[in-house]
C-alpha cells in the first residue's frame, strides 16, 4: 500500500555534519519566545493610548464634565418632581427616560474627573471653559439666558422660582410646566454639548457630547409635540 509522504522532521546539523533533532529545551525556548512576542504585541495594541496626557484643570474636557453634571442634575430634579405629581403616562415615561439617561451620563463624567485626578468642582465660574479660543466657540452664548439662575450661568437652566412653581404644581399644570421648562433646558444642553464636540481633546468626552447632541435634539421634537397636545404654549426660542 502506498503511503503518503510524511512531513520531514525539523532537524539541525552539528559541527561534524550529523543531522540531529533539536532538544526539548531548545524547542521550549522557541515556544516561549513566540508566546512572549505575541503577548508584547497584544499589550502594545491594548495599551496604545496609555501615553495620552489626561485633561488638565482648566481644560474644555474638565469644564464640560463639571458643568454638564450640574446641568444634568437639574434635569433629574425636574423629572423627579413631575414624577411625584403627574398622572400622565406619556409624561411619566419621558421624565423617567430623561432622569435615568442623564443620571448615567452624569455618573460617567464624575468618573472621568476622578480618573483624571481632578476635583469635581472648580473656583472658575460656570461656562468658563467656553471662553477659550477655538472652533465652535463663536456661537456659544456666554451670558445667562432669561431662565438661568443667578448661581448657575448655563444655557437653559431653570430659575429657583421656576423650580418651586413646578414642585407646587399638580396634574396637567405640572405636565405643561415640566415640558415648557425642559425645552429650553434641552436647547441649552445641546448648545453646551456641541461646543464640547468641537473643542474637547478627549475622544470619550467628544463621543458623549455627540450622544447628548443627538439624543436631546431628538427629544426636543417629542417635547414640543407633547406640549402642543396638552395645550402649550410653546416657550419662545
Amino acid at each position: 500500500m502506498h503511503r503518503g509522504h510524511r512531513n520531514p522532521r525539523v532537524t539541525e546539523v552539528d559541527d561534524a555534519g550529523r543531522r540531529v533533532r533539536p532538544g526539548p529545551l531548545v524547542a521550549m525556548f522557541f515556544l516561549i519566545l513566540v508566546a512572549s512576542a505575541g503577548l508584547a504585541l497584544w499589550i502594545g495594541l491594548s495599551l496604545g493610548g496609555v501615553g495620552v496626557a489626561a485633561p488638565t484643570e482648566d481644560s474644555v474636557d474638565a469644564g464640560f464634565s463639571r458643568d454638564m453634571q450640574a446641568h444634568h442634575g437639574q434635569a433629574v430634579q425636574m423629572s423627579t418632581s413631575v414624577l411625584e405629581t403627574s398622572d400622565d403616562p406619556d409624561v411619566r415615561t419621558l421624565a423617567r427616560d430623561i432622569m435615568l439617561t442623564q443620571q448615567q451620563q452624569a455618573g460617567q463624567m464624575h468618573g472621568w474627573l476622578k480618573q483624571w485626578d481632578l476635583p469635581q468642582t472648580s473656583s472658575s465660574p460656570p461656562m468658563a471653559w467656553t471662553s477659550t479660543d477655538g472652533d465652535g466657540m463663536d456661537g456659544m452664548d456666554h451670558a445667562p439666558t432669561p431662565s438661568a439662575s443667578d448661581d448657575a450661568q448655563m444655557p437653559g437652566m431653570a430659575s429657583a422660582q421656576e423650580l418651586a412653581r413646578l414642585s407646587a404644581a399638580t396634574g396637567t399644570e405640572a405636565d405643561r410646566l415640566y415640558l415648557q421648562m425642559m425645552i429650553p433646558h434641552h436647547q441649552g444642553g445641546v448648545q453646551m454639548a456641541a461646543a464640547a464636540v468641537a473643542t474637547a481633546a478627549d475622544d470619550d468626552v467628544r463621543r458623549l457630547a455627540q450622544a447628548i447632541v443627538d439624543s436631546q435634539s431628538a427629544e426636543l421634537s417629542v417635547l414640543r409635540a407633547m406640549l402642543a397636545e396638552r395645550g402649550g404654549p410653546l416657550p419662545s426660542s
